[in-house]
């Protein structure tokens, strides 16, 4: 009766096959086409190592579905708006279509990731104040005190969320695009003097 029982199959898959016990599939080697040893990764492994620290964080500002007429009736395409930043002085923003939510705002990211510009800070806040114009939309920005935190509009709050700017006050004077706006915080971040070179910048001007 023992003699049976060894020699009876533990596990059968159902195809009637054996299955591999987990001391076989530890012992097993796997080798590739000329014959090398290759290494063994499990699911696991693999989550572990692309998990790592992300650079960048990003927020999606806004999502929009737009249409196309074309011969054959209306093509629904879907627009996002997209910025990174690494929460200290760099930040980028991207504007990108695709056929879904998912293409457009990964294309997006990408757009905002290599568009990235690094700007002056004076501690928490920015240097000076500017007055940036983009196509309809004007956005005013000014340096606050410490404890103030910001005071911003939906789309200025966002992106000054992804940097180091802890105190600011802002004011959108003009059109309300989302995409303008966003561009216009840029180009005034961008426009960014340290208190330093202040003195530099003005006598050039008067030359």
């Amino acid at each position: 009766m023992a003699d049976i029982e060894k020699k009876a199959p533990k596990v059968i898959n159902k195809s009637g096959t054996l299955k591999m016990t987990d001391e076989t599939a530890a012992k097993k080697e796997i080798r590739d086409i000329s014959g090398k040893k290759m290494e063994r990764r499990n699911r696991r492994d693999r989550v572990k190592a692309d998990a790592g620290p992300k650079e960048f964080d990003e927020i999606t500002i806004g999502v929009d579905r737009v249409s196309r007429t074309v011969a054959g009736g209306r093509r629904i395409r879907f627009k996002a708006l997209v910025a990174v930043g690494n929460h200290k002085n760099k930040v980028g923003v991207g504007v990108a279509k695709g056929n879904d939510v998912t293409t457009a705002v990964a294309k997006a990211t990408s757009k905002a990731k290599k568009s990235m510009i690094t700007f002056n800070m004076d501690g928490e806040t920015i240097c000076h104040e500017t007055r940036t114009k983009v196509t309809g939309a004007d956005v005013l920005m000014k340096p606050a005190a410490p404890g103030t935190g910001i005071i911003a509009g939906g789309t200025v709050r966002s992106i000054m969320g992804l940097t180091g700017v802890k105190n600011l006050i802002s004011k959108s004077l003009g059109s309300t695009n989302k995409v303008n706006i966003a561009y216009a915080v840029i180009e005034g971040l961008r426009q960014q003097v340290p208190r330093k070179e202040w003195n530099r910048v003005k006598t050039e001007e008067k030359k």
